[in-house]
């Protein structure tokens, strides 16, 4: 539905001063598009890994921003991008502790049916809980979904009679008021699309159920057909990044090729986690304007993370031979908070009907997550989890472990050498320099669990030899720039367009990360490289790692389902599909009498940096808790702490 915020007076006022719909002024209307996206369950200005309210995330607060901008404009529309079922501690209460009785709405409909959504996509996450969570909460939305590239799984391997498994789009008329203070009908057309990549990650859920088509040539398919049955203007909302890497087809982000789709008007993307306009790193691509906020030509969007930004797109449509057409267009963000001197400051305060809406949800939460689940002697933190070894990223490596070897125990693996990989989830970067686990010694409780583990991923295990173990690892070195070691400026250790949660630690064996060496993949994965070689001095046991020898990896559905773009991942070499999420496993461990979070320093970075000043930024709490090999630096912002790397 639009919102129409202004008077009629205001409008009839307008109209007389300024005589428009002549020959030299045709009539035109102005659309504003708002976005959000990756919510995550986020829904109150709380960060439940802290316990302590936050001005920086939060639907309620983003909600503060759709009322500003609407009140604006005479005509605006609201669409919602995805994954926001599943993320924060709120969403696993709902459907883990809670579930949804039949006559429910979810709490993030709620809010939605209140702030009145037009239209809204299906994310990847939306998936994690299973179909039948996912339909029973959509039965609560009073506004359409849309995906185009989800399918039923029909069994016949005839690809020409697939079905969509909800709307591929929708064409909404809409009464919009004009320059001359008229209001004519525009067909609105939404197309939606998700990463195909669902089906393996949530393999367990989907399998037999779901199939995933490539979202540009879905576009291009669907794109026309959206057109010849009437619509005036197409607005796609792809829930997938924006790269300049080429298209191989299956692309999990693919926004960057979506635009070269011709017929598309506006672009409300997601995903990935980033803002554009504004990203220095999207504002380089070729065909990308930032100022404007296009890619190719179309207006496109991406408004952050957790409720941090509103995503605007501000559209001038008029009358091109009987039917309307955009003519011109630009987006922009606005953000709930801005950062001063490394802390965030509100830009808008909460919306406080919002998160009465859910209150008693987020206050079950809250005793939900201050339970006691076990104690810890060591402080477990992620503070360097990218620069040295990690106690939070070895406790879960260690309870991985645990967990597989026990489970392994009288079967046909039992006797394979176990090893297992993790990540760290909170390793700062463009969540900022909070963004860290923290662990003081004491009591843990489930609210430290959910700050270990952040996915509620199911455990998997899958079987490779040792140079596919390397190959592994070659990818998660992507994680660092190469450095040059003649070089005396300052060189950045990290590169933080490579997230973290693919920086895989490979607990089991021993080995060195030879940063002066190029990476053998890319960012996103691809192979770039194929001779390059960063693992270096890999041994097991003491001994030369074999190639040829096989071992057991512990690891999760997202990685196991190819999820990062690993080598080897497709979901063909899980062996083991363990009846138990990786953050249960780790409950388990802290409880048992097992449970260690000392590191093993089984990596390390391999020491032929010559004269190069290698750089390592972190949060400024870590200062007294670096590890030997990184020696603080002066920082004049005080927003971050500067290390030198010394292997």
């Amino acid at each position: 539905m639009a919102h129409f915020r202004r008077s009629i007076f205001l409008l009839l006022a307008a109209s007389l001063l300024s005589p428009v719909g002549s020959a030299d002024e045709p009539v035109s209307i102005e659309l504003r598009i708002l976005e959000t996206t990756d919510i995550h369950m986020h829904l109150v200005d709380y960060d439940y890994y802290r316990d302590e309210p936050s001005v920086s995330i939060g639907f309620s607060r983003v909600a503060s921003l759709i009322h500003q901008a609407r009140d604006e404009v005479v005509n605006s529309v609201l669409v919602d991008n995805g994954d926001l079922i599943q993320g924060a501690p709120l969403g696993d209460y709902v459907a883990y502790e809670n579930g949804l009785p039949e006559s429910t709405i979810h709490p993030v409909y709620r809010i939605m049916n209140q702030l009145g959504y037009t239209v809204a996509n299906l994310g990847n996450h939306e998936f994690n809980f299973g179909l039948p969570f996912l339909q029973q909460s959509l039965a609560g939305a009073n506004f359409p979904y849309v995906s185009a590239n989800v399918y039923r799984d029909d069994g016949d391997d005839d690809p020409s009679n697939n079905q969509h498994y909800i709307d591929p789009y929708i064409i909404v008329t809409t009464e919009l008021m004009a320059s001359d203070g008229n209001a004519y009908p525009v067909n609105i057309g939404y197309i939606g699309f998700t990463p195909p990549q669902i089906t393996f990650w949530d393999m367990d859920h989907l399998q037999g159920k779901i199939i995933a088509k490539d979202i540009v040539e879905t576009a291009r398919q669907l794109v026309p057909e959206m057109k010849a049955k009437g619509a005036d203007i197409v607005v796609a909302i792809p829930h997938s990044g924006l790269y300049d890497t080429p298209r191989k087809g299956m692309d999990e982000n693919a926004t960057y090729h979506l635009a070269q789709v011709a017929g598309i008007d506006a672009i409300l993307f997601g995903h990935s986690h980033r803002v554009f306009p504004g990203d220095p790193e999207i504002a380089a691509y070729p065909g990308v304007d930032n100022q404007a906020g296009t890619v190719f030509g179309v207006p496109a969007v991406m408004p952050g993370f957790w409720g941090s930004h509103l995503g605007l797109v501000d559209l001038t449509l008029q009358q091109q031979n009987g039917r309307w057409q955009r003519v011109a267009g630009h987006t922009s963000v606005r953000a709930i908070a801005e950062r001063v001197d490394g802390r965030f400051q509100p830009l808008v305060e909460a919306d406080a009907s919002i998160n009465k809406l859910v209150q008693p949800e987020h206050q079950a939460t809250l005793n939900y997550m201050r339970q006691k689940v076990g104690q810890t002697s060591v402080r477990i933190h992620s503070y360097f989890a990218l620069a040295a070894d990690d106690p939070s990223v070895q406790l879960v490596n260690n309870a991985q472990r645990w967990y597989a070897q026990r489970a392994i125990r009288a079967t046909e693996f039992d006797g394979l050498p176990v090893l297992s990989a993790a990540a760290p989830f909170k390793s700062g970067g463009r969540a900022g320099p909070d963004y860290y686990t923290d662990i003081a010694v004491g009591d843990v409780a489930l609210i430290h669990l959910k700050d270990l583990y952040v996915y509620p991923n199911d455990l998997k295990v899958v079987k490779l030899n040792g140079a596919e173990v390397l190959d592994w690892l070659e990818r998660s070195a992507g994680q660092f720039y190469q450095i040059d070691p003649q070089q005396s400026a300052p060189q950045q250790l990290v590169n933080r367009a490579f997230p973290s949660y693919n920086f895989d630690v490979i607990d089991g064996i021993e080995y060195e990360i030879d940063i002066t060496q190029p990476s053998r993949y890319d960012v996103e994965g691809a192979l770039i490289n194929p001779s390059a070689n960063r693992i270096v001095n890999a041994r097991f046991n003491g001994k030369p790692l074999d190639h040829t020898q096989w071992f057991l990896v512990v690891t999760n559905n997202y990685r196991a389902g190819g999820g990062g773009q690993f080598p080897n991942m497709d979901g063909s070499r899980t062996v083991i599909h363990a009846p138990d999420k990786n953050r249960a496993v780790v409950a388990q461990y802290l409880a048992s009498a097992q449970f260690d979070a000392s590191i093993d320093q089984n990596w390390q970075f391999a020491n032929n940096l010559g004269k190069a000043n290698v750089i390592f930024q972190t949060s400024p709490v870590a200062k007294a808790l670096a590890p030997k090999n990184l020696l603080p630096v002066a920082h004049a912002s005080g927003a971050q702490a500067e290390f030198r790397l010394q292997p």
